[in-house]
């Protein structure tokens, strides 16, 4: 029912939602009173709808001290309200026939559910419902804690990849929260309580730090009546929250994160830099990053895996990618696995030179045109799926961005040239700029 998303596991660009096609299909937006954002997208292959209620905080807006409540709040969200007890909800959404589920990140939190278009306002009766009136007892939120725990010890704790990243991303991050880990360190869970957990919910559930998708087939006209039956029964509580983060100083080091473990039977490497997201790139910026990953990491034909893994036989897999889906400065990712008898130190050394000669040596512009093309058509083979289609417009517009962001994407990256990505490579892949991360056997502890 709920899941946190680390950013290496999930790279949504929230840019890339919408080809042409769709934009001209006549997505609109409306606010009520009371400041919920609504967006309604058309979509008429079958009578369904998926229904999404997006907040704009995530662990990033997470108390200093209390990392973690974000996605706790999220699994409590499921507890129930004074007018419907646990399971309630839930029960009702598989009886109808349809799917749930929730996910927080660094930057959002969102609830959504799949189901026969003319159950959508039972759907939005139930979510205005437990945006305002969720009940919690210690006896909920104590047990939820634990399963909390449990959850990081399964998918951290029991994992040295997942803690070798949460160390890249720490020493990434030194300043700004997105270095904390979205379920939240360890020793900060175990305090978590009622009081903290209200507190998180008074603050973010409001109708003004909400965003409503609805995609499928149905009317906006009929969406917005609905809204404002449930939705707009709320009152507005105060103005939107805003965010206040720090911000990461300039880097001028490059870090190295070792991290050896007996459960360890194949070494990794992965290095991450420091760059702009859609919402703090330049205009052009984020995009030419996107083309720049894809090139360099983004399949059998990219730089690193032609160099590495084909030619020279330092991997057996290798890759990039950029998570441009971010509020703040974000990263982009390069990683690969050694091929046996090759050392991480020569690996490294190896994707050093990689990337050298992606910006020293001119740009071939077949290779760029199937890279655009490529990602183009990824992001409008992703619409066939219609949560997919409603998540890339509430991502976009819960990191910032605007639907006139979403619809103009295929222009932009169309609009990527050679010089562009070069010019990329050259300012944000210094050395200075990442932390690499080397996981190890036990047996291989210096």
């Amino acid at each position: 029912m709920s899941s946190s998303q680390p950013s290496p596991t999930v790279s949504l660009t929230p840019g890339a939602a919408g080809d042409s096609a769709r934009a001209n299909a006549g997505v609109s937006s409306y606010k009520l009173d009371n400041g919920l954002e609504i967006v309604v997208i058309p979509d008429n292959r079958t009578p369904v709808v998926t229904h999404m209620i997006w907040y704009r905080n995530g662990s990033a807006d997470d108390p200093i001290g209390k990392s973690g409540i974000a996605h706790f709040l999220e699994h409590l969200m499921f507890k129930g309200t004074k007018s419907h007890p646990q399971g309630e909800f839930s029960n009702l959404v598989a009886e109808l026939g349809g799917q749930e589920n929730a996910f927080t990140s660094y930057d959002y939190t969102a609830y959504f559910q799949r189901i026969g278009k003319e159950h959508l306002g039972t759907l939005m009766q139930f979510e205005a419902d437990r945006m305002t009136n969720l009940v919690l007892t210690d006896e909920v939120v104590t047990p939820e804690r634990d399963v909390v725990l449990e959850e990081r010890r399964m998918r951290t704790d029991n994992d040295p990849s997942a803690q070798l990243d949460e160390a890249v991303q720490a020493a990434l991050f030194a300043h700004h929260p997105y270095g904390t880990p979205i379920i939240g360190w360890n020793h900060e869970i175990e305090t978590l309580d009622r009081t903290d957990a209200l507190a998180y919910y008074d603050r973010f559930y409001t109708p003004e730090n909400a965003i409503l998708v609805v995609a499928g087939d149905i009317e906006a006209e009929e969406v917005v009546n609905l809204a404002k039956d449930t939705y707009g029964k709320i009152p507005a509580r105060a103005e939107a929250p805003r965010r206040n983060r720090t911000k990461e100083p300039p880097h001028r080091a490059h870090r190295l994160v070792s991290l050896s473990d007996e459960k360890v039977e194949q070494p990794g490497h992965e290095r991450v830099f420091l760059v702009p997201s859609y919402k703090t790139a330049a205009p052009g910026e984020a995009e030419a990053l996107e083309v720049l990953a894809h090139m360099l990491g983004g399949g059998a034909t990219s730089a690193l895996y032609e160099t590495l893994v084909v030619d020279d036989k330092f991997a057996v897999g290798a890759g990039a990618y950029y998570l441009g889906s971010a509020v703040d400065d974000t990263r982009l990712w390069v990683y690969a696995t050694p091929a046996p008898d090759v050392s991480l130190e020569d690996l490294d050394a190896a994707i050093d030179r990689v990337i050298k000669r992606f910006i020293d040596h001119p740009i071939d512009e077949a290779h760029l045109a199937r890279a655009k093309t490529r990602l183009i058509a990824d992001a409008i083979y992703a619409q066939d799926s219609q949560a997919s289609l409603a998540r890339w417009y509430g991502e976009a517009l819960a990191t910032g961005l605007t639907i006139a962001d979403v619809e103009a994407w295929p222009a932009r990256m169309e609009a990527v040239t050679a010089a562009d990505v070069t010019a990329a490579a050259r300012q944000w892949l210094d050395r200075r700029r990442s932390v690499t991360g080397f996981l190890l056997p036990a047996e291989e502890v210096a």
